[in-house]
């Protein structure tokens, strides 16, 4: 069970990763455009706040990366940034997009879980 956490800890690691990359990068081009249903206007408007929403996410991946590092002495830390992940999805979802429930959040719990039951 400790090998499928760790996989589905990657996961969220990668999605986090790739959040980052689209909030702090790509949110006035064609991908971050088209990902977030945005006009170029409206994220224009909204850059900055789009790169430290992005920030945040780096943030969430460089700890449950860091938790995945230590191993087993990193199971504490995996389950902080793994709840950090559901509290946010779970925000996101009920102000923002409810597709964040999914694309966030259930990685999350689906860790969280798996990480609990060893």
């Amino acid at each position: 069970m400790n090998t499928a956490a760790n996989l589905v800890i990657a996961l969220v690691v990668l999605l986090h990763v790739y959040f980052l990359v689209l909030e702090m990068f790509l949110w006035t081009k064609p991908l971050g455009l088209k990902v977030f249903g945005q006009t170029r206007e409206a994220a224009e408007a909204s850059r900055v706040l789009a790169a430290n929403q992005g920030l945040y996410n780096g943030f969430l991946a460089a700890g449950l990366a860091w938790g995945l590092a230590l191993g087993p002495a990193g199971t504490a830390i995996k389950v902080f940034f793994l709840g950090c992940v559901v509290i946010a999805g779970a925000y996101g979802a009920a102000t923002a997009n409810r597709r964040i429930l999914f694309v966030q959040a259930l990685p999350a719990v689906v860790g969280l879980a798996l990480l609990l039951i060893q």
